[in-house]
């Protein structure tokens, strides 16, 4: 099931109300069964993968902890890592490298038979793995204590409000606050709440609004105009965003509903003045993981500058593999690469020059220049995120910078079915995102709670969310959440 679902309406409160009225010990085999029936309800057939992933990377984590022998340990963290990555590899990206093969094989004049297999992507996997190999690189690192119990270790990896689409949590934050449940709370049930209809808000109101006309384009290339793809990339990251940070504002609300604190994951990310910025604010699991297990085991910045440079470029080529088996993403990656590094060798002379020209680098005319700038620059690579194949990604280019100027602003908007109605609509619920984000205050801390500094701001929120999520779901309008692919 899905957060913007009708289903999800009927189990969350159910299982809210059985977390405070059992007892202490029944809570989190309570949470554990929800969590399970929560993955079952949308992909039953694959349940087996996270059950699998679940008991290697516990039984790997237990040998770890209880031998003094370092081969072993060391043997133990790389079964984990190799049938963890292995089934990611297989069900992920199977298909993509037989394809690329096969591709490159015909490129040099061979006839290739392609090999591919009917596959279903197990909703969630890259997450759920990630926070397994997590943990076991945790213990081995001698950075936290197994967990004895199994079931319980097996709450912590489906904990259902971030299984599907994170935050990552990692077992330092997590286990502790599963191994002590809490009472209700009135602030966290409050807070938590507030947390939800910000969600649901971007993501009913924002993000499934704005991907029609997205989609008009992106599902349309060769009739898109140079103006109809500046508009609906700007579109996209806006969907995006409010996709996104929607489903971890709702897991985040749900868990703190709980008493259970998940840790922030977005913080103002179109609001950064650099891309390293930008990916400080932006997916903050996900980029302190590549960060902790993959950026400073390569060496960091510790070493020579090409290799720290080299060092950049391999975990966002990493990055845009685990977002997706396509070359779109695996560009979208290296186009990040290249501006971190290109970012990371000019920002000394940059700021030289802005402080010749009589500037100060912190002033707010070069703050807000530098803002759109990097917004120019992520959208530029959202292009090859949000396009269908690598062909389209090449014809929206080449429609963007050569064929597609000749079609006016008029017929471009025609064209995307955003008559001056459904313009409004979309530029009055991007005003109120922007009025939200600046009428709520995130409060210090690893969940990222929010507050709303007017009781009557609020009031008028909860009946805008209200009614037009009824309305969406009457009309069967609402769709899954992006991330869910990944």
């Amino acid at each position: 099931m899905t957060f913007n679902s009708w289903e999800f309406l009927i189990f969350y409160p159910i299982v809210a109300l059985l977390y405070f009225v059992l007892p202490k010990k029944f809570k989190w085999p309570m949470l554990l069964v929800a969590s399970y029936y929560f993955y079952i309800f949308y992909q039953a057939r694959l349940v087996f993968l996270i059950l699998a992933t679940t008991l290697i990377s516990w039984l790997a984590s237990n040998v770890i902890e209880r031998t003094e022998n370092k081969r072993i340990k060391k043997l133990m963290l790389a079964v984990t890592l190799v049938v963890c990555l292995g089934v990611l590899f297989f069900y992920k990206y199977f298909n993509f490298l037989s394809g690329s093969i096969t591709g490159l094989i015909s490129l040099f004049g061979g006839e290739p038979s392609p090999v591919v297999l009917n596959l279903i992507l197990p909703v969630g996997i890259s997450f759920y793995t990630f926070q397994t190999l997590s943990y076991v690189i945790d213990v081995y690192r001698g950075e936290v204590k197994i967990e004895r119990n199994f079931f319980f270790y097996a709450l912590f990896v489906s904990f259902f409000p971030q299984l599907v689409a994170g935050p990552i949590e990692r077992p330092g934050n997590l286990v502790p606050q599963l191994k002590e449940p809490k009472k209700w709370n009135n602030e966290d049930a409050i807070k938590g709440a507030k947390h939800m209809l910000v969600g649901f808000f971007k993501k009913v109101c924002v993000a499934d609004l704005l991907s029609l006309y997205v989609n008009a384009v992106y599902n349309n290339v060769s009739e898109a105009s140079a103006l109809g793809v500046i508009i609906a990339t700007a579109m996209f990251a806006v969907q995006i965003y409010c996709d996104f940070s929607g489903y971890t504002d709702i897991a985040i609300g749900c868990s703190r509903i709980m008493g259970i604190r998940l840790m922030k994951n977005f913080d103002h990310p179109y609001t950064a003045t650099t891309i390293k910025e930008f990916w400080s604010r932006w997916h903050i699991s996900l980029s302190t993981w590549f960060k902790d297990y993959l950026y400073f085991p390569l060496g960091g910045s510790r070493c020579s500058k090409p290799r720290h440079m080299m060092n950049l470029f391999i975990v966002f080529m990493v990055s845009g593999l685990w977002h997706g088996a396509a070359w779109t993403y695996v560009i979208w990656g290296a186009i990040h690469g290249i501006y971190q590094i290109v970012g990371n060798l000019t920002i000394k002379k940059r700021n030289a020059l802005i402080e010749r020209i009589g500037l100060s680098p912190k002033s707010t005319v070069v703050t807000v220049l530098r803002r759109i700038g990097v917004f120019v620059l992520v959208c530029f690579s959202w292009l090859f995120f949000r396009a269908n194949s690598m062909a389209d990604a090449i014809s929206l280019l080449r429609t963007l910078f050569i064929t597609g100027w000749g079609t006016g602003l008029k017929d471009t908007l025609t064209a995307m079915n955003l008559n001056w109605v459904n313009l409004l609509m979309s530029v009055l619920s991007v005003l109120t995102l922007i009025m939200i984000d600046h009428m709520l205050k995130y409060e210090d801390g690893p969940d990222g709670s929010v507050h709303l500094t007017k009781n009557s701001a609020f009031i008028y929120y909860v009946w805008i969310v209200i009614f037009a999520w009824a309305i969406l779901l009457s009309h069967d309008m609402t769709s899954t959440f992006i991330y869910f692919q990944f």
